[in-house]
């Protein structure tokens, strides 16, 4: 009887784990009006990059206060304060991906749930972005390992990890 309580809570995660891999993400752009002209392409996995020695994003410019939009579907796991992020919103989207917003000039309680498109903050200067041009500081974090993405590179393990944001909007993920 054990054994096939355990059977059944381990096929039902291995479900869940399969259909949260097998949502589209179909990304949008996360700054209302931006285009890929607002980020430097060849910014992710830039280095030297500050104190994380590796830039794991992508830096979208635009005005102070521009919306922040949700760029998948998803669960909001987190919103506050994080140090060099400042004021931050993570998201947990399809394929079991954390999309990371940073330097937020403000975050509103949006729902537990959000829709692609739906606003998660404002666009500003927030963390280790004070007193430099305003951005959002987009990250893509894979939950899953993505071993053939490892490298030799500096951090390189990392990369098993960490997607190239610019790279999913410009494929339409």
């Amino acid at each position: 009887m054990k054994r096939r309580v355990l059977l059944s809570a381990l096929l039902g995660l291995l479900g869940v784990i399969a259909v949260g891999l097998l949502i589209p993400e179909n990304a949008v752009i996360p700054v209302e009006g931006a285009s890929a002209r607002d980020w430097n392409p060849k910014s992710f996995w830039y280095e030297p990059w500050g104190v994380s020695g590796v830039h794991k994003g992508i830096d979208i410019f635009a005005p102070q206060g521009k919306k922040v939009i949700a760029a998948t579907p998803g669960v909001v796991i987190y919103r506050g304060e994080l140090g060099q992020g400042g004021n931050v919103v993570a998201v947990l989207g399809p394929k079991w991906r954390i999309h990371y917003y940073a330097h937020l000039s403000s975050y509103g309680n949006e729902p537990l749930f959000v829709s692609s498109g739906s606003q998660v903050g404002a666009v500003g200067t927030s963390g280790n972005a004070a007193g430099k041009q305003p951005h959002l500081h987009y990250t893509v974090f894979s939950l899953v390992p993505l071993p053939w993405r490892y490298s030799t590179e500096t951090q390189g393990w990392r990369k098993m990890f960490y997607l190239d944001p610019g790279a999913m909007l410009k494929n339409g993920a």
